[in-house]
C-alpha cells in the first residue's frame, strides 16, 4: 500500500457537486492499494499515520500526532498511486489491486483508523471525486507498507 499524507487546515470530497465528507484541521490521505497488498498492510499504515508526529507542539516543532491533537483524517482511495510511467506516455496500472480487493482493503483501512479513536471522513470508492483542501505548511509525506520511498 502507498499513501500520500498531507497536513491540512481543511479538506473535503464532493461527488456530483454534493459534499460527501468534510474535515477541519487534520490529515488528508490518498491511499493506493496494490495487487499484493493484504490486511496487515492497511493495519501498518493506519497505525503509522495515526501516530505520525507532523503537528506542531507548543514550541513549534513537529512533535504531535493526530491522536495527540484530536484532529480528523479524510481518507480517499486512489488507485493512480500505482501508476507506472516508465514506458511510453500512458500510465500502466497493472500493479494496482482489482476493484474488489481494493475496496475490501480500503474499508479495512478505515476500520483500523476508527479503532484508534480517530474521526474519519472518507471518499466514495470508484466515484469521480472533487477533492478540496487547504494545505497546512505545506507538509506532505509519502508512506508505503512495501518499504520503498
Amino acid at each position: 500500500m502507498r499513501a500520500v499524507v498531507q497536513r491540512v487546515k481543511e479538506a473535503s470530497v464532493k461527488v456530483d457537486g454534493n459534499f460527501v465528507s468534510q474535515i477541519g484541521p487534520g490529515l488528508l490521505v490518498f491511499l493506493g492499494i496494490g495487487h499484493d497488498d493484504r490486511s496487515d498492510d492497511g493495519r501498518y499504515l493506519a497505525e503509522k499515520i495515526a501516530n505520525l508526529r507532523i503537528f506542531a507542539d507548543g514550541d513549534g516543532k513537529m512533535n504531535l500526532s493526530l491522536k495527540d491533537t484530536s484532529r480528523a483524517i479524510l481518507a480517499v482511495s486512489q488507485f493512480t498511486l500505482y501508476a507506472d510511467c516508465r514506458r511510453g506516455r500512458r500510465p500502466s496500472f497493472s500493479e494496482a489491486a482489482t476493484p474488489q480487493l481494493a475496496q475490501e482493503l480500503y474499508l479495512e483501512f478505515l476500520s483500523h483508523l476508527r479503532a484508534q479513536g480517530l474521526e474519519v471522513g472518507e471518499g466514495v470508492f470508484q466515484a469521480h471525486m472533487e477533492i478540496g483542501l487547504v494545505n497546512d505548511g505545506p507538509v506532505t509525506v509519502l508512506l508505503s507498507s512495501e518499504g520503498e520511498f
